[in-house]
């Protein structure tokens, strides 16, 4: 009886799976199956093919790898050591931090590209000062490479990476630091032998969430170098969008590898959480 009086809540779930469907199922499902038709509409691996074996798509891919791990990395490690400094920090102190990373990491897309234009570009005051007083090191700074680029991801990367892990640090209990006080353990021991282990999934899916967010990043890298580096969302955007010529179908096969990239990277996470958690309870 209480089932069937509960039945007619869930006709309040309508408007939502109507929408997943038209926005999130129905058309991943047609960018999939585009992706297996030739410019002919013949059903054919041509676009695949294609993508690993010219050179200007091998590197988009690897571009699409390596910029996404090279900023999440290091918007991790910065994140975690931040994490760990607010959350000792007071309370008063934790809303102004809490305020300055809601606004940080909302600084995204072209103000962030032209901002660092302006600051570190070739022209840039940064550069030109540096430039003009001997400063090797800044002047000869190169924005447009893909270490550059990696920097300006950094930017909106470690304050959404702070945002994700601070949580996670309310699990460390204060008994545990004193209990590894007494046994005369430092700091480091501590975070090395529990700490750590137990922010491991929190760890995880915050790398999984950065990864994730670097690699569909499109207004910023499009700003600062449009298509001169090739990457994923710029490619695919190119596909659907070309002045010249538009391949539907190769750009559906383009976004079909960007989402097997974060399947992966979300499915190694899963799994080195489940041995984490295996470890612990052995």
């Amino acid at each position: 009886m209480t089932k069937l009086k509960n039945l007619k809540y869930y006709w309040t779930l309508i408007p939502f799976i109507v929408l997943l469907l038209l926005i999130e199922i129905v058309p991943l499902f047609n960018i999939i199956f585009k992706s297996f038709f030739d410019t002919s509409g013949n059903v054919s691996m041509a676009n695949y093919v294609e993508i690993f074996t010219k050179p200007i798509y091998l590197k988009t891919v690897w571009n699409s790898i390596y910029l996404p791990l090279l900023s999440s990395v290091g918007a991790l490690i910065i994140a975690f050591c931040s994490g760990l400094a607010i959350s000792a920090s007071s309370a008063k102190a934790q809303n102004a931090f809490m305020s300055i990373l809601n606004m940080t990491s909302n600084f995204c897309g072209l103000p962030l590209a032209f901002a660092f234009m302006i600051i570190l570009g070739n022209s840039g005051v940064l550069v030109l000062l540096s430039q003009s007083i001997g400063f090797s090191p800044l002047a000869n700074f190169k924005l447009y490479s893909i270490n550059g680029i990696a920097m300006v991801y950094l930017y909106f990367q470690i304050p959404l990476g702070t945002l994700m892990i601070i949580p996670a640090f309310t699990g460390i209990k204060k008994e545990w630091r004193e209990s590894a006080a007494l046994m005369h353990a430092s700091s480091f021991q501590f975070w090395m032998k529990v700490g750590v282990p137990v922010l491991i999934p929190s760890i995880v899916n915050t790398f999984s969430m950065l990864f994730a967010n670097a690699l569909a990043a499109y207004a910023t890298i499009y700003a600062l170098v449009t298509n001169n580096f090739p990457v994923l969302p710029t490619k695919v955007a190119e596909m659907f969008t070309g002045e010249v010529v538009q391949r539907a179908e190769f750009g559906s096969a383009l976004t079909v590898i960007m989402l097997l990239l974060m399947i992966i990277v979300i499915a190694a996470g899963n799994l080195v959480k489940k041995y984490c958690v295996r470890g612990e309870t052995a």
